[in-house]
C-alpha cells in the first residue's frame, strides 16, 4: 500500500512554502506576505493574513480549511477578483497587485480559467454557445471559436451533445460543460473552487478525474477548493490547509 502523506507544519506565519524565497523562478503562482483584510464595524477581519506560498508550473494543489479558513478568498485573489491589502500575488511573473483594472480584465479573460461549485451557464444557449462566450469576449475569430469550442467540448467527453442546451443536460455533463468553458481560451491555471460540491460523489470523482487528466496532458496549473481532504488526498499532488487567514501546513501526497 502506498505510503500516508504526513503533515508538514508551518512554523511560523512569516514562514514560506516550496522554494517560495526564489524571487525569480519559473513558478506559476507565487505570493508573498499577502494580506485580505475587511472592516467590519470597529473591528477587522483578517480572511487572508500573511501567507507566503510557491506552486509550480503544471502541479495540482489543493487548498483545505474550516469555512472562514481564508482558502476561497486566497482563491479570488489567485484569480484577480480581488486586490490584497497588502503583499504580492504573482502569476507568471506579474504581480497581480501593481495591475490596473484593465490587465487585471485581460488576464481573468485570457489567463487564468475558473471553475465554480454553480455552474453559471446561460440556460438559452446552446452549451457550444456557452463555451464559445468568453472567446467573444477576448475577440477570438468566429471560426476559431467554432473550433477550440467544440475541442474543448470533444475533451470533457460531449463531442455529441454540441447543440444541447443546459437543461437536457445532467448536473454533472452541466460541470463539464462549465470545464470546457474555461478551457476554451487555452490557459496555463486553472482555479476551481468546490467543482464538486453540487455533484453525487461519483460524479464528482468524474470531475476531478477530468481536471486532473487535463492538467497532466496540456501541462495546466491547477489550484483547488475544497473541503474534502479524501478527495484531495486522491487527486491533488499537495493540500495546503490553511486556519484564521493563515497557512497552517502542508502535505505531498507520496
Amino acid at each position: 500500500m502506498p505510503r500516508a502523506p504526513e503533515p508538514v507544519p508551518v512554523a511560523s506565519n512569516e514562514n514560506t512554502m516550496s522554494s517560495t524565497q526564489v524571487h525569480h523562478s519559473t513558478a506559476a503562482v507565487r505570493t508573498e506576505n499577502v494580506t485580505r483584510h475587511y472592516p467590519m464595524g470597529e473591528g477587522l477581519i483578517r480572511a487572508v493574513d500573511g501567507v507566503s506560498l510557491t506552486i509550480e508550473p503544471g502541479e495540482f494543489v489543493a487548498l483545505l480549511g474550516q469555512s472562514g479558513s481564508g482558502k476561497s478568498t486566497l482563491l479570488n485573489l489567485l484569480a484577480g477578483l480581488d486586490r490584497p491589502t497588502s503583499g504580492s500575488v504573482v502569476v507568471h511573473g506579474r504581480d497581480l497587485a501593481k495591475m490596473s483594472a484593465e490587465d487585471l480584465a485581460r488576464y481573468r479573460r485570457n489567463d487564468v480559467g475558473m471553475v465554480f461549485q454553480a455552474f453559471h451557464l446561460i440556460s438559452s444557449m446552446t452549451i457550444t454557445e456557452n463555451v464559445e462566450l468568453p472567446m467573444r469576449f477576448a475577440e477570438v475569430d468566429r471560426a476559431e471559436r467554432a473550433q477550440r469550442s467544440r475541442e474543448s467540448l470533444e475533451r470533457v467527453g460531449l463531442g455529441k451533445r454540441l447543440e444541447h442546451r443546459p437543461s437536457q443536460l445532467s448536473g454533472g455533463e452541466q460541470q463539464r460543460v462549465s470545464l470546457a468553458r474555461a478551457l476554451a481560451n487555452r490557459p496555463r491555471l486553472l482555479l476551481a473552487d468546490e467543482p464538486t460540491g453540487n455533484l453525487d460523489s461519483r460524479t464528482g470523482e468524474g470531475i476531478l478525474n477530468l481536471i486532473r487528466d487535463l492538467s497532466l496532458s496540456l501541462g495546466m496549473t491547477v489550484v483547488m477548493v475544497t473541503h474534502e481532504r479524501a478527495l484531495a488526498e486522491r487527486f491533488a499532488q499537495r493540500s495546503i490547509f490553511l486556519a484564521d487567514g493563515r497557512l497552517a501546513s502542508e502535505e505531498v501526497r507520496a
